[in-house]
C-alpha cells in the first residue's frame, strides 16, 4: 500500500468518526458541511446557524441541530408535489 491509498484510508476513517460525534468544533463543522471557517463565522456572528459558546471562547455545535438546520427550507421534488396536489384536491373535493 502506498502513501496516497493510505493517506486517503486514514480519511476516509477520520470522516467515519466525524460523522458519530454528537458535538463538533469549528474545524469540524467545516469539514462536515463543507463551509470554509470564515463563512462558519459569519454565520454564527449573524446568528443563523444553531452554536454553543460555553466558556465564551470556543465554538461547539450540536451535530444533530447543524443537520437540521442544513435541511430547513427543503425543495420538494416534483413527485412530492403532485402527490400533495392529489391529496388535497381529494380532500377538498365538492360534491
Amino acid at each position: 500500500m502506498n502513501a496516497i491509498q493510505l493517506d486517503e484510508r486514514l480519511e476516509r476513517i477520520e470522516k467515519l468518526l466525524l460523522i458519530n460525534k454528537k458535538v463538533l468544533t469549528l474545524d469540524e463543522v467545516c469539514e462536515y458541511t463543507g463551509f470554509s471557517r470564515s463563512y462558519v463565522y459569519k454565520l454564527t456572528a449573524n446568528g443563523i446557524i444553531p452554536f454553543s459558546k460555553p466558556n465564551g471562547k470556543v465554538l461547539f455545535f450540536d451535530k444533530e441541530k447543524i443537520d437540521n438546520w442544513m435541511l430547513n427550507n427543503a425543495s420538494k421534488s416534483k413527485e412530492e408535489i403532485e402527490s400533495d396536489t392529489s391529496k388535497y384536491i381529494l380532500r377538498n373535493k365538492k360534491v
